[in-house]
């Protein structure tokens, strides 16, 4: 399985950026998706978590009612739409897929068996 990130760049704090991850060699729909991210010098954080379904999403207490993670099965792409962004959203963002059938497990990295490159997201002004 391939994850490429996508969608990064700069951006003005309030500003937003969608980010997308395409996955090849296998169907999406096999798998649990995650976005996590890692500002310099900090350990990799988890933002958000979508089920093969869409029925159970997840999201760091710091990006809810700002950030929306979706799936499109059909097209193999999760996407992570970013509102109002802060400076403290500046990180390297990563999606994994995860073989996963425990909810509780989907803000593990542990949890996640694939990882995509990252994308950077810089919010400066």
């Amino acid at each position: 399985v391939q994850l490429q990130a996508s969608g990064g760049g700069l951006v003005q704090p309030g500003g937003s950026l969608r980010l997308s991850c395409a996955v090849s060699g296998r169907t999406l729909r096999n798998y649990v998706m995650g976005w996590f991210r890692q500002a310099p010098g900090k350990e990799r954080d988890f933002v958000a978590a979508i089920s093969r379904s869409s029925s159970t999403i997840l999201y760091a207490d710091s990006v809810k009612g700002r950030f929306t993670i979706s799936r499109d099965n059909a097209k193999n792409t999760v996407y992570l739409q970013m509102n109002s962004l802060k400076p403290e959203d500046t990180a390297v963002y990563y999606c994994g897929a995860a073989a996963t059938a425990i909810t509780s497990s989907y803000p593990l990295q542990t949890a996640y068996n694939y990882w995509g490159q990252g994308t950077q997201v810089t919010v400066s002004s």
